[in-house]
């Protein structure tokens, strides 16, 4: 009997060695305080890039596998006042792309770096823009498509009551194809844009939403698309039949040439959300495929809720993220989040369309990489809500929906969390890793007064695991989960915080 119990052992300790997720840290660097500002690069050959700023100082540091600083390369050419920063990442080498002003100028430019943060390219001046005093120096930001292979920057400028869109398309060598100059009606109070996007073929898309007021949901929807070559927008307005929509998700189906459009509705104003509206767009037809308001029932509002009754189940979800499936079908991720501050309620509204609003003077709209890191005091990842005085985020139940071509769902399953903090919501939320045919959600959760990172994962058919402990969860890490990045088939960047000082962890997944 008791060598059957010491084999049992034995097999348990070789299962736990193969199948844990394994965690290596970086050593704390005397100079990644709590006030730098960074994004996770990704992985070219061999080595983790890691971009770093703290006041003008610029420098990119590569890692070897073992999360060992193979070099820290100091960006000295960058001026003072960089304004902002994007990368595009290779296999083999990665463009940096960013802004700054000189005088009444702003620059963009873009260089190229390896996998050692060396650069490869002497700085490329992709455009500029003459400005007056009081106007907001962020004007350019970068999107690139799904294969690398376009790489667009886009600026707006407001004039004479319009909106000027300009438009640079380029391909992967940075070889600009296409230059366009268009204008558009906005009205800052009642119109409301998307994300930006550029398909595999070069077709810039997002929507523009139209409100009745400022505190109110959206009543009109349009799709809005410019073929690589054409200089004028195409409008594709949308029935929402009554409905109101909540923020809007789109995302591209280079696969299955589609633009898929995902929101929460209501059939009222002030209402309870009621479900999820989808839209797909076909590219080559340029016509709706499908078009369906999904309400969700009490079977999903039951075990979806953290308190209250099933009618209002819903009413603090927000969409996170949309992961497309081969088939055309997408898997749906929803977050129930809320705040609540002295002096100031809660308010969706004014979550979603506070200060600054959807403003276009606001870069942080147009970026998909604004999910970054903001030190204590900062807006967390969500730039567009501010309230005054002391603040408490709750950040609980994850829902995830597995929906059809036709935008039905498969299946519902809810990852059941619940978390809080004061101040700052940057330990909070989740990552998504997939991996395997799983997607792991990784998130931070309180066992025995300590915040440990724990890892759910969940099944194509919607089967839920709760996964062992993490190998390595070492104490005094501060794991900030929402910063995360995969890096590959089975690894993920996180930033976490050691003491005073930033540092990264690598998870790798079996």
């Amino acid at each position: 009997m008791r060598k059957n119990i010491f084999v049992f052992f034995i097999l348990l300790t070789f299962y736990s060695a193969v199948y844990s997720q394994q965690i290596t840290y970086t050593q704390p660097e005397q100079q990644d305080s709590r006030a730098l500002d960074f994004q996770i690069i990704g992985k070219i050959r061999d080595n983790f890039l890691i971009y770093k700023n703290i006041r003008s100082n610029y420098s990119i540091c590569s890692y070897d596998n073992s999360m060992r600083l193979l070099n820290r390369i100091n960006m000295n050419f960058m001026p003072e006042k960089t304004l902002n920063v994007d990368f595009v990442l290779y296999p083999d080498f990665a463009y940096m792309i960013y802004q700054y002003q000189r005088r009444n100028t702003v620059y963009c430019e873009a260089v190229k770096i390896n996998g050692d943060g060396k650069l490869l390219s002497d700085p490329v001046q992709l455009d500029t823009t003459h400005i007056n005093f009081f106007a907001n120096n962020k004007i350019y930001s970068s999107i690139n498509s799904e294969d690398k292979s376009k790489i667009m920057i886009y600026k707006i400028q407001r004039k004479n009551g319009k909106f000027n869109f300009t438009t640079l398309l380029f391909n992967d060598s940075l070889q600009l194809q296409h230059e366009s100059r268009m204008q558009t009606d906005f009205d800052d109070k009642k119109d409301m844009f998307s994300d930006f996007f550029v398909d595999n073929d070069g077709n810039f898309v997002f929507t523009k939403g139209n409100k009745s007021s400022t505190k109110d949901f959206i009543q009109d929807l349009s799709l809005i698309t410019k073929a690589p070559a054409q200089d004028t927008f195409s409008v594709n307005t949308l029935n929402l039949s009554g409905n109101l929509l909540d923020e809007i998700k789109l995302k591209i189906d280079n696969l299955n040439k589609n633009y898929i459009i995902n929101s929460l509705y209501y059939t009222k104003r002030r209402g309870n959300v009621e479900g999820i509206y989808t839209a797909v767009w076909n590219i080559n037809d340029k016509n709706i495929v499908t078009q369906l308001f999904q309400n969700l029932g009490d079977s999903v509002r039951s075990v979806a809720k953290t308190n209250g009754n099933n009618k209002t189940a819903l009413n603090d979800y927000f969409i996170r993220d949309i992961i497309l499936k081969k088939d055309g079908g997408f898997i749906l991720t929803a977050e129930d989040f809320y705040s609540q501050s002295r002096g100031t309620p809660w308010n969706r509204y004014d979550y979603l369309y506070g200060y600054p609003s959807f403003s276009p003077y606001n870069y942080y709209m147009y970026s998909p990489y604004s999910y970054g890191y903001y030190p204590y005091g900062g807006f967390g990842g969500y730039p567009f809500y501010n309230s005054m005085g002391e603040q408490r985020y709750y950040y609980n139940n994850i829902l995830v929906l597995s929906m059809d071509k036709t935008g039905k769902p498969d299946w519902a399953s809810v990852i059941q969390k619940s978390q809080y903090d004061d101040q700052t919501d940057n330990f909070l939320s989740y990552v998504i890793m997939l991996t395997g045919g799983q997607m792991h959600f990784l998130f931070n959760q309180l066992e025995r007064r300590t915040q440990l990172l724990t890892d759910q994962s969940i099944s194509g058919t919607g089967k839920i695991t709760r996964n062992p402990p993490l190998k390595g969860l070492d104490r005094g890490y501060q794991f900030m989960p929402r910063y995360g990045k995969q890096v590959s088939a089975s690894q993920i960047i996180i930033p976490c915080i050691y003491r005073n000082y930033i540092c990264f962890a690598k998870v790798e997944f079996p």
